[in-house]
């Protein structure tokens, strides 16, 4: 076992002494050769999508376990889960009225469990709610969200205002982990069930990049071409792009803590 661990720990040692430049480019790396690989395993790509959400929802199973047997919502963001209702009520509104499908369920559930999970934090578990350190003022995504939905939206035949509604909803599931991020910055010490869940966020959305990636490569571009004209597909792919590299340092300290094997997680400063 220890020599199992010996090379991952040089690695990883080697990777934390490289400046910071040459993270991103060993980050963009490790994408692009994650992309290649899944290009040749997952024939069908649309296997992708429902990977994440498969993905997701093991990482709210593992949220739904911490607040009803450990009693308790330490290490959570409020904020982060409010994010996450706004966006995801916004998007079920957009399915409804522009294209209603399987996904528009999946997302009714994953609402209705959000909402759930907002009201054991305010309510039930209230006296274990750090709110001090989930201190992410929310107007600083909600507002640059809003902003460029009215400047950047689809070019459908549908009504203006879902068009905006659309846009909206995808620029704020881009950012909306960011309130989490900022709770286990100042905690520094991240428990398993809250890293678990948000390490799950990370995997579940690298995949559905990795999904829309995939498509447009598959498609020689065509398929950006379908989602309208200007600059909508572009920022179609970029918010997806987005969401990835803000937990990707995360992970990284994740994987690192599980192979070294320790069970809570300790992050330096600096990440996230």
């Amino acid at each position: 076992m220890r020599a199992q661990k010996r090379p991952i720990h040089a690695v990883s040692m080697w990777v934390r002494r490289q400046p910071p430049k040459v993270k991103a480019f060993l980050a963009v790396v490790s994408g692009m050769a994650a992309l290649v690989l899944l290009r040749f395993i997952v024939h069908d790509h649309d296997n992708l999508f429902v990977a994440a959400e498969a993905v997701h929802s093991i990482g709210i199973s593992v949220l739904i376990y911490k607040l009803t047997k450990e009693k308790t919502c330490a290490g959570l963001s409020l904020k982060s889960q409010e994010l996450t209702a706004i966006f995801l009520a916004v998007r079920l509104y957009c399915s409804f009225v522009m294209e209603y499908d399987i996904h528009t369920l999946l997302d009714l559930a994953t609402l209705a469990t959000t909402l759930w999970v907002i009201y054991m934090i305010r309510f039930k578990l209230k006296s274990s709610y750090m709110e001090d350190k989930d201190n992410f003022a929310i107007y600083y995504v909600v507002i640059p969200c809003v902003v460029l939905a009215l400047g950047i939206h689809p070019s459908t035949s549908h009504n203006l205002l879902n068009r905006i509604f659309w846009a909206f909803c995808v620029y704020l599931e881009a950012v909306s982990v960011l309130p989490q991020l900022r709770v286990m910055q100042n905690t520094k010490i991240v428990e398993p069930f809250t890293a678990h869940y948000v390490f799950a966020l990370g995997v579940a959305r690298f995949l559905s990049c990795a999904h829309w990636v995939l498509q447009v490569l598959d498609s020689r571009g065509h398929l950006l071409v379908a989602l309208g004209y200007g600059l909508w597909p572009s920022m179609v792919l970029i918010s997806e792009i987005v969401q990835t590299f803000i937990l990707a340092d995360f992970c990284y300290y994740y994987v690192k803590s599980v192979f070294g094997g320790q069970l809570v997680l300790r992050l330096p400063s600096g990440v996230v």
